[in-house]
């Protein structure tokens, strides 16, 4: 084994204890606390698919009763665990003009009585789909990036229906509220944590929702948001400000105007796009305002971006910030592929929050980990990714409980409940 690599992965265990030692206040009991050490270790762990089942295996214990209790009914601050991934990822990797990202993300899944379920569009599928969506907020700076927090999207098909409200234990307090209404909360919140960024990014979504814009422009932040092309932005003409549309305004440039930079590094390189931006009429409040247009070199795709900063930037730094919009893509994949973001079988309100909390909190200790590493880093490799690092601490640092009577065990839980649910499906099935 490289000393390089002996090194780097002997940074796990203090960074994992840094974590665990500032969420411990947030539970009330010492066996809830080391319950969770164990979940959060196993939605790093190598399973082939993380449930309370296998996750409960993984640790050793008898039945999944302990961790489906801890994602249900124990009794643990899962708002205070919130702040405490806020706070971690402030301390590794905050930096004053970090941007904050936010967009949705779905899960398929059957049935009906799972909370915010219904057919609905999601990005997942790309069509509309039963599925459950949620609005997460990533945070991304030069070391790194990491989801920070999510809300659940509840339809209004669920938000005005008591009965499955209170059958998937939603909170009173809970109403609807639309997409950017929601990234809204979380933004807030953010800011109001301390958490140091300078900029916000996002789709169509986002950009189109005027109360979503006041409120970063109120906090002070500047952002760079996707528009339709058919939005009617403020430009300035001889007469003070007209409105006209986006792709009105785009086909009215000339090839000077156009300038190619990269939009960050991608799989293959550098992402090359041609860009315009144009200075709109400050009638919609103070700060500075552009319309940002991105062009793709080949075959002239047109991308529109409704800008403010409290200050003049230049076109440079716009290209920056929305280039790192595909951070959240990256933060997504990284979640679902590596610490089960999606993979999570349960039905209930404060099940899904904590269940996609440990899951952003076990991304997060390794991104956190990824950047930490990066000056350890020898010559001619590239550095550590998410993916490598969970793979070298579960080779040399995870270690599962593994004995015959453990096996065993397990073999005879997953026979009994398959011969309890065998049954009840029988008995419901009418006689022939």
């Amino acid at each position: 084994m490289a000393a390089g690599h002996s090194v780097e992965v002997g940074l796990w265990p203090a960074l994992e204890s840094q974590l665990l030692d500032r969420v411990a206040g947030r539970f009330a009991r010492v066996e809830t606390r080391q319950r969770f050490t164990w979940f959060l270790r196993g939605m790093t762990a190598e399973l082939p698919r993380k449930t309370c089942w296998s996750i409960a295996e993984h640790a050793g214990e008898n039945t999944p009763d302990g961790m489906q209790h801890l994602l249900n009914r124990a009794v643990w601050d899962t708002d205070g665990v919130a702040e405490d991934l806020r706070g971690f990822v402030t301390d590794h990797l905050g930096e004053p003009d970090a941007v904050l990202i936010v967009d949705e993300s779905g899960d398929l899944k059957k049935g009906r009585d799972t909370v915010g379920v219904q057919r609905q569009y999601t990005g997942t599928a790309g069509r509309i789909e039963n599925a459950q969506v949620g609005v997460y907020l990533a945070y991304a700076s030069r070391g790194g990036h990491a989801l920070v927090d999510r809300e659940l999207y509840l339809p209004r098909s669920w938000a005005e229906d008591p009965d499955r409200r209170t059958e998937a234990g939603v909170p009173q307090q809970v109403e609807f509220a639309t997409k950017p209404a929601l990234a809204t909360t979380m933004i807030t919140r953010a800011v109001e944590a301390g958490l140091p960024a300078g900029w916000v990014t996002g789709d169509e979504v986002y950009g189109s929702d005027p109360d979503l814009r006041a409120q970063l422009e109120t906090l002070g932040l500047g952002y760079v948001l996707g528009i339709g092309c058919n939005r009617r932005v403020t430009i300035h003409a001889a007469r003070g400000g007209v409105r006209t549309r986006a792709d009105q305004i785009a086909a009215g440039l000339g090839e000077h105007c156009w300038t190619r930079y990269s939009a960050g590094a991608g799989a293959k390189g550098p992402r090359f796009y041609d860009w315009a931006f144009i200075a709109l009429h400050p009638d919609d409040g103070p700060g500075h305002r552009w319309l940002l247009i991105r062009r793709h070199p080949e075959h002239g795709e047109l991308a529109y971006y409704r800008c403010h900063a409290p200050r003049p930037v230049a076109l440079t730094e716009l290209v920056r910030v929305a280039g790192t919009r595909w951070r959240i893509e990256e933060s997504f994949q990284a979640t679902k592929t590596l610490t089960g973001l999606d993979e999570h079988q349960v039905r209930r309100w404060t099940s899904w929050r904590r269940w996609t909390l440990t899951a952003m909190l076990a991304h997060a200790l390794l991104a956190v980990f990824a950047a930490t590493t990066q000056t350890h880093r020898p010559d001619g490799l590239i550095p550590l990714t998410c993916n490598e690092i969970a793979r070298l601490v579960n080779r040399l640092i995870v270690e599962p409980i593994r004995s015959l009577a453990s096996v065993l065990r397990w073999s005879h839980w997953r026979r009994r409940h398959q011969h309890r649910a065998r049954t009840s499906h029988y008995r419901r099935r009418p006689a022939t």
